[in-house]
């Protein structure tokens, strides 16, 4: 069973997550060669590439050295407040992109509070150390003092900063020592980050976001917190108004790279989409037959 990372992506408008998600996908050969590559791989909305920011959330998948990491996109203003906290639910710990110039934003310091809340552990990445007078060291500093007053715990407290160039494609542990790639980054996120626990037990998955496909209709997409989910079952919808009635997935599917793929069954820590539910709404919950 490949192990798996949960980590959601915190930043201000630009300030480099959607380069440096296009960097880790790179670095990781997630992207078929023989499909059109491409730039600002997240912001795939029309609206979004138009503006340059991020308001649906999103996830890519990639593995490195044989363990899966689920990137999961945040909105990054409160007006999606709601949605913030739902999609924070699927992580295990955090990436805190910030700029070497400008530091800690207001947006950020939102989203930011809410994993705090959440228990989630963060890295810190400094980013754009190669803009004219930055001071990397400082905003460093800025950040552990925003943690602090947001009522961090010594283990949140006790993060990794990473620093580099996403534009240039490096990272690196200190900003004054250029690398040749993001590896400094990867190999961190599979150190620090909590890798999403296997709980055993009757399946439950709680739905956190949904797509739509004009030919599948709408699409659950959650993580699995317990059991496994298998195509063709029959399941429980469970309803936040405390309705139930029984479903049955049609098509379960994972992340892989930009996009999916069909698989038989998905695991509990992994994030999944569901094809064939009909009548579901964000925050029900999937669970088995027989829960009462």
């Amino acid at each position: 069973m490949k192990s798996i990372r949960n980590i959601a992506i915190i930043a201000h408008v630009d300030h480099g997550k959607t380069t440096l998600v296009d960097k880790i996908m790179d670095h990781c050969n997630a992207l078929d060669d023989r499909k059109q590559r491409t730039e600002l791989l997240l912001d795939s909305n029309d609206l979004e590439r138009e503006r340059g920011i991020t308001i649906l959330s999103k996830n890519v998948s990639v593995t490195y050295r044989n363990v899966k990491i689920n990137v999961i996109d945040t909105p990054g203003h409160a007006d999606f407040g709601g949605e913030v906290e739902r999609v924070l639910k699927m992580a295990d710990g955090v990436l805190l992109l910030v700029d070497a110039f400008e530091g800690s934003m207001p947006q950020t310091r939102f989203v930011l509070s809410k994993a705090i809340e959440l228990g989630l552990k963060p890295i810190v990445v400094v980013n754009k150390v190669d803009k004219e007078n930055c001071s990397p060291d400082i905003v460093q500093e800025a950040i552990f003092d925003l943690m602090f007053n947001l009522d961090a715990s010594e283990d949140q407290l006790d993060f990794v900063t990473i620093f580099g160039s996403s534009k240039q494609g490096w990272m690196s542990l200190d900003w004054k020592k250029k690398t040749d790639d993001i590896m400094p980054l990867l190999d961190a996120v599979i150190q620090e980050i909590p890798e999403a626990p296997y709980n055993e037990g009757t399946p439950q998955m709680q739905i956190t976001s949904l797509d739509y496909s004009k030919f599948l209709g709408r699409i659950a997409i959650g993580r699995i917190f317990r059991g496994d989910l298998k195509e063709g079952r029959e399941y429980m919808l469970c309803k936040t108004n405390g309705d139930r009635r029984k479903v049955r997935i049609k098509e379960l599917h994972v992340f892989e790279g930009m996009g999916k793929v069909q698989v038989k069954e998905a695991r509990s820590g992994d994030i999944c989409s569901i094809v064939g539910i009909d009548g579901f709404d964000i925050g029900d919950t999937i669970a088995d037959l027989e829960s009462p």
